[in-house]
């Protein structure tokens, strides 16, 4: 599987440090061509927000260079990496938060990283609220659940969708890396589809926007190459601060051709 790939990131309209931290890999193989994508949200209203998104990528880059080329030669390469990437993770919470004691200061970041095989077969592993999208052209699917309060609360019926956009509540996390005592990541599971398009962002990419113009503008008819698709997450990045979004914003956006 061959893929097409572009991410842009903005600091957006308000904040002066972008905290948001992003990367792609990709490498041949004897198995074939295996693409990693991971963005991370480094924590907001916390000091030093960057730090720790930064950290988390460069746990991801290495382990994509120095861990995962020995789990190719295994029967269950998805399973090997779940369970790498948990331990990874709750040894970057611990890593953060021990920082962040030794210098009195609060900081933490979002995680959402996505595994593609040359099969098709992904994994995603998920902290927080960023997200993953799979868009074709008529519908941006979410493959993630948001794990901060107002969707627990659109779960359990006390919230609707549409009070949750303009809840003030709506970026507390449950957990987040480095600042949570304990983190217990998501996994997600699927096969990727030549033709198809996916997308990691922060949710500052997507609370102004709708799942519609998503669709529309990051569709695979409208994104034949990189310079399209780039061109096509820069127009809506542009839109979310026209429409007053005050976080960083961040896409990385991912077609299988």
């Amino acid at each position: 599987m061959e893929f097409n790939l572009s991410l842009s990131t903005d600091v957006g309209i308000q904040k002066k440090t972008n905290q948001d931290s992003c990367c792609i890999k990709q490498a041949v193989t004897d198995k074939g061509n295996i693409l990693l994508a991971v963005i991370c949200d480094g924590m907001g209203g916390l000091s030093k927000g960057e730090v720790a998104s930064a950290a988390v990528i460069k746990a991801f880059c290495d382990w994509f260079e120095n861990e995962f080329p020995a789990f190719l030669s295994g029967d269950n390469v998805i399973g090997d990496v779940a369970y790498s990437w948990g331990r990874m993770i709750r040894q970057q919470n611990q890593i953060i938060s021990e920082y962040g004691e030794r210098f009195r200061i609060q900081l933490g970041s979002t995680v959402t990283a996505m595994l593609i095989l040359e099969n098709g077969r992904y994994i995603i592993g998920h902290v927080g609220d960023s997200r993953a999208y799979r868009i074709t052209d008529s519908n941006a699917e979410v493959l993630t659940e948001d794990q901060t309060l107002v969707a627990r609360e659109i779960q359990k019926g006390r919230l609707t969708p549409e009070a949750a956009e303009k809840d003030p509540r709506r970026n507390v996390l449950l957990q987040c890396v480095g600042a949570s005592r304990t983190v217990e990541p998501a996994f997600y599971y699927g096969r990727a589809n030549s033709g198809e398009c996916y997308m990691l962002c922060s949710d500052g990419f997507r609370h102004e926007i709708t799942a519609e113009e998503i669709a529309r503008t990051l569709g695979p008819s409208v994104n034949h190459s990189e310079q399209e698709m780039e061109s096509h997450i820069v127009q809506l990045i542009d839109l979310n601060k026209y429409r007053h979004e005050n976080d960083n914003i961040t896409a990385l956006l991912i077609k299988a051709v």
